[in-house]
């Protein structure tokens, strides 16, 4: 099948179907014309980068479990374990999220939000004096 119906079929725009080709996530076969001819395994592939991608996994990590999936003598606990550290890192961001979102909501509280010019979040944000 041709990209358009790959992209359909997985979900995934055509740009990102030639980006995993050209890094090499999935190598799809070539028709006589030169035009790519995906397969249902590169479909199933592409449906797994996408939930994989969804899941907040990078590039290299995608590749990791693309390689651990095709690999049929794999430990589930290396799986286990990119998952176990895809949380820690997501667990990490969480909390600086909590921190940024806390700041910026102390420097909201402490604007007066009327007609003056003077305003606590711009002088922070030009390195001047921060709120207390």
């Amino acid at each position: 099948m041709n990209i358009g119906t790959a992209s359909d079929h997985s979900g995934l725009p055509m740009k990102t179907i030639r980006y995993y080709e050209e890094i090499g996530l999935i190598r799809p076969d070539r028709a006589i014309n030169g035009y790519r001819d995906y397969c249902e395994s590169d479909l199933h592939k592409l449906a797994f980068l996408h939930r994989a991608r969804g899941l907040g996994f990078s590039i290299d990590e995608c590749r990791q479990l693309l390689a651990l999936y095709e690999d049929t003598s794999r430990a589930s606990a290396d799986v286990r374990e990119l998952a176990e550290q895809k949380i820690v890192e997501i667990d990490k961001k969480m909390r600086e999220l909590k921190q940024l979102r806390n700041a910026l909501g102390y420097l909201v509280s402490h604007c007066h939000g009327d007609d003056r010019p003077d305003c606590p979040i711009l002088d922070t944000l030009s390195g001047g004096r921060i709120v207390q």
